[in-house]
């Protein structure tokens, strides 16, 4: 079973922070490292704190990541639909592919004004790829 984290003398526990405090939290503690300025008697202390952070990241990032590529694969798929609704001929399908029944995309700024997925370098074809998906 994994060790729960610690929190240091007033601190707050590792798994409460959020990513970007841990994340500051531990380049502090590494430039106390550098600098060497760390006490010798908070060494270990320090050590401890900074491995507990490092962990936390890890099973973090392992964890969006694994959601991540969970969720890329369906929204690819729905794109696909969608493109395949729309090279169908759909008189009601509209811009977006959704149909007269209210399926498909619904508004808000899908494909106009957002960023483009990796790798599509603002291409607007027909390959598959979801605009705005990140």
């Amino acid at each position: 079973m994994a060790k729960e984290a610690t929190a240091p003398a007033g601190g707050i526990p590792v798994a409460e922070l959020g990513f970007s405090a841990a994340s500051d939290e531990l380049d502090a503690i590494i430039e106390e490292f550098e600098s060497g300025v760390v006490d010798v008697d908070r060494l270990v202390e320090r050590l401890q704190r900074a491995t507990e952070i490092v962990d936390e990241l890890d099973r973090r990032l392992r964890r969006t990541r694994m959601q991540v590529d969970e969720l890329v694969p369906r929204l690819e798929a729905i794109g696909r639909e969608d493109d395949a609704d729309g090279e169908n001929g759909s008189e009601d399908g509209g811009e977006d592919g959704g149909g007269a029944d209210g399926s498909g995309p619904s508004g808000g700024a899908s494909g106009s004004g957002g960023t483009t997925g990796p790798g599509s370098a603002g291409s607007s074809g027909s390959s598959g790829e979801i605009p705005g998906l990140f």
